[in-house]
């Protein structure tokens, strides 16, 4: 669990956004600097989050990396870097017409959900997060049994059952060619757990998300946004 990434043919790291790279705060002073680093040496930074689209470019954009953005923890796809257009990998109906009806079922959740819904194609996004476990039951008993509810401490996402970010990094990676075995993924919570069986190694930020320690290779001591400018810090040192 403490051991960092051997060899030196990484070709990706692809990191989550919220928790990992932001917090509420923002970003961290060092962390740019060690992301533009990164890429100086020849490894891309590639970003797959819950996010839309919308708020994920703009973030992409600050940190200057040349891979791809995934959104909608995989429902949405786009490697402009590389000339690839826009994939939409579902339709998110059945995600709003679930959300309106678990409102429902449960006393005062907002069908609503956060504002960036109104950008979101592939799944819908929920405020209440302390109603997750009712979510998950009340759905198991609706039209809707196969729809999955996924935690990530900001919010939780109501998505199609075989949509998540290691489906939208399998087309990402087509795409571009790259073998999954060379890439690292760098996360803090529930949703990044397919992209760190699904990657060659993987780094939990944090450990308060069921699951997220042990699908890791790698557990930071620092947590959160200081997690990652650990780890980055360690892997530049071992490579210099």
């Amino acid at each position: 669990m403490n051991t960092m990434p051997q060899g030196d043919d990484w070709e990706m790291i692809v990191f989550d956004i919220d928790g990992t790279l932001l917090d509420f705060e923002g970003f961290q002073p060092e962390l740019i600097p060690l992301i533009r680093e990164i890429e100086n040496m020849g490894v891309t930074v590639s970003l797959a989050s819950g996010r839309t689209l919308p708020n994920v470019t703009p973030i992409q954009q600050v940190l200057a990396t040349s891979g791809f953005a995934i959104g909608e923890n995989g429902g949405m796809v786009w490697d402009s870097k590389a000339g690839f257009p826009i994939r939409c990998l579902a339709d998110g109906k059945r995600a709003r017409d679930a959300a309106e009806w678990l409102a429902t079922q449960i006393e005062g959740l907002d069908p609503k959900g956060i504002e960036t819904n109104r950008w979101r194609e592939t799944e819908w996004c929920l405020l209440d997060t302390e109603n997750y476990e009712k979510m998950k039951e009340a759905l198991k008993d609706s039209q809707w049994p196969d729809l999955q509810v996924v935690p990530t401490g900001f919010a939780v996402h109501i998505t199609e059952k075989e949509l998540n970010k290691a489906s939208g990094l399998k087309v990402a990676f087509e795409q571009r060619g790259i073998d999954p075995k060379k890439v690292i993924a760098v996360g803090d919570a529930s949703n990044d757990i397919p992209m760190f069986k699904m990657c060659g190694f993987s780094v939990a930020v944090n450990n308060e998300f069921a699951g997220v320690e042990e699908a890791a290779d790698h557990l930071t001591k620092a947590k959160g946004t200081l997690g990652t400018i650990e780890f980055l810090n360690e892997f530049i040192r071992t490579r210099k």
